[in-house]
């Protein structure tokens, strides 16, 4: 319970009791114990020294709250030329807070290092996002022409290991030609020389048709051959092609990589569509700032204007700049200050009743017992010299 709560407590019996019970406690205390009675004294005294505190606050409070009352009489009492300049001034502030805040309410388009990134390199930029996207599509040709190689590589390799079966077939044809001229030969043999038929007829047909069926195999088995070459050669070339494109797209890789790094984006359409919410908010960042100057300025003058105005606290009024285009909001202003000012008004009269109460009793105990009358009197005058 802080003190004024135990004052009044301590107060509120005194009109139910008779003259020698002003507060309730006394009837308990013993005015013939040094201790007790020096005790009470002191609790009176301190609750004096409580409500005379407050009520020093209290006043200061009280005279801010007239000054502002009369800042607002001040006001009101200016010439309508004056009044006009001020509510042009106000307007403007307005106008200019509005902007700010509604900058800062809205939603950000990027953070502020990607702002800041990109105004460190605000131009470089645009070629940037030139250079990134020619690399892009560069990649995408190169990797279209690494699978379209590699693609006529797989065609090649399929012709040359169809040439070498190819080789390998006619080969086995010719030990097929050959071991079938073998046998017809002991056949003929036989017939000629164990049946006594006349087979040299047999022998011109045979070798005839051993010797055709080898030579076209023989054709067969050359182009093939040449076949095979051209394919491996074809091969070679298009690994050396291949690894000549390997080495274009990794180094266009390694560009695309430090451009994406040195603007932190993770492709050409993402810095895109950053340098353009860049763009937009760099605009809205200069307006905020045009605004901030300008808000500055009218404070500025608004604090200037009503200073010589005699108005004591004009810096107030920056915080209450409707009221000074808003008559309805400086009556409201005006009823508010007056009832806080009637509020603390009350207080300080509440806490100077209690001092004055608990002078008072103090002065009754010394009637009452004035063989303690001195001792009273002179703590008194020790709390007041204080």
């Amino acid at each position: 319970m802080n003190i004024f709560k135990k004052i009044a407590s301590f107060f509120s019996k005194k009109n139910s009791e008779d003259d020698e019970e002003l507060y309730s406690g006394r009837g308990k205390v013993n005015f013939n114990d040094p201790q007790d009675r020096s005790r009470y004294f002191m609790d009176c005294l301190d609750q004096m020294e409580e409500a005379s505190r407050e009520v020093e606050l209290l006043a200061g409070e009280y005279q801010l709250v007239t000054d502002y009352l009369t800042d607002t009489d001040e006001i009101d009492a200016l010439p309508d030329e004056k009044k006009q300049g001020i509510e042009a001034i106000a307007l403007s502030l307005t106008a200019y807070s509005e902007e700010i805040r509604k900058y800062r309410e809205r939603k950000s388009r990027m953070t502020d290092i990607e702002y800041y990134t990109l105004q460190k390199r605000e131009q470089e930029v645009e070629e940037g996002i030139k250079k990134i996207r020619e690399n892009e599509k560069y990649a995408v040709a190169v990797k279209r022409d690494l699978r379209r190689l590699d693609g006529e590589r797989q065609a090649r390799l399929f012709r040359k290991n169809e040439s070498k079966r190819n080789m390998s077939n006619y080969r086995g044809m010719v030990v097929i030609f050959i071991s079938a001229y073998i046998f017809c030969m002991m056949i003929l043999l036989f017939l000629q020389f164990v049946l006594g038929l006349e087979v040299f007829v047999g022998y011109i047909l045979a070798t005839a048709l051993v010797a055709i069926a080898a030579t076209v195999v023989a054709v067969k088995y050359m182009d093939a051959g040449k076949e095979l070459s051209r394919a491996q050669a074809e091969i070679n070339k298009l690994i050396q092609l291949q690894n000549t494109v390997k080495i274009r797209y990794v180094n266009n890789r390694k560009l695309l990589e430090y451009l994406y790094l040195k603007y932190h984006v993770e492709s050409g359409e993402k810095l895109d569509k950053l340098w353009k919410a860049y763009q937009l908010e760099k605009e809205d960042r200069r307006q905020f700032t045009e605004a901030q100057a300008h808000s500055e300025y009218y404070q500025k003058q608004l604090l200037s204007v009503l200073s010589g105005c005699r108005v004591k606290y004009p810096d107030r009024w920056l915080y209450q700049i409707k009221a000074l285009t808003d008559e309805r909001e400086m009556v409201e202003i005006r009823h508010e200050l007056i009832i806080r000012r009637q509020r603390v008004r009350e207080q300080m009269d509440y806490n100077k009743k209690l001092a004055e109460d608990a002078k008072q009793e103090i002065e009754d105990i010394a009637k009452l017992y004035p063989e303690y009358a001195s001792e009273i009197i002179e703590l008194l005058d020790s709390k007041e010299d204080m």
